[in-house]
């Protein structure tokens, strides 16, 4: 697709693509996407093709039961050997995962200063305040002292609902009477 150069200076004048104008621009791109993706997938596909014609051939199945017992053994040992290969190349992969992660680190460590460990500090609003400020800041922080005085007042409870504690023994006394003579 190519490009006018009167199309970009229009662009470059600052006015707004429309809506359809890049919803078109993104189907289109999504189009060519896809076909670029179904295109990759069908050259792997035949990349492994390949490879199995080339590295696997097709069994010979004719003869005896000791050929294939032979067979059988050669394809056990081709197994063990592409296991070992999987081991080894799998221990060189962590080896160098770990080593690139030290190389994170290290970076890390040149690149940034570390910040030293705080110590704890007692320090007054207007300490702190001032520290921030500077010494143009004369404002006092006693909070309390801007609080309204409020009058505390006492309610006096009615002391008539609350009876004597030995009469309401007597009465529950009477009440277990009652339900351990039945």
């Amino acid at each position: 697709m190519r490009v006018s150069r009167s199309s970009t200076a229009k662009m470059s004048e600052g006015k707004k693509m429309t809506s359809s104008r890049r919803h078109q621009l993104k189907s289109l791109m999504l189009q060519i996407a896809t076909k670029r993706l179904e295109e990759e997938m069908k050259e792997v596909a035949s990349a492994k093709e390949a490879y199995i014609v080339e590295n696997c051939p097709p069994p010979d199945l004719s003869g005896d039961m000791a050929a294939l017992t032979e067979f059988c053994k050669k394809l056990h040992m081709a197994i063990d050997k592409i296991d070992e290969e999987r081991y080894d190349i799998e221990a060189k992969v962590q080896k160098i995962n770990k080593e690139i992660e030290d190389l994170k680190l290290k970076v890390v460590d040149l690149a940034g200063v570390k910040k030293p460990a705080l110590k704890k500090v007692r320090m007054s609003a207007d300490a702190m305040l001032k520290a921030l400020l500077g010494s143009k800041h004369t404002v006092n922080m006693d909070l309390r002292a801007n609080l309204k005085q409020v009058k505390k007042q006492t309610k006096e409870e009615p002391t008539e609902a609350i009876g004597d504690w030995r009469k309401n023994i007597e009465d529950k006394a009477d009440r277990k009477k009652m339900f351990e003579s039945s």
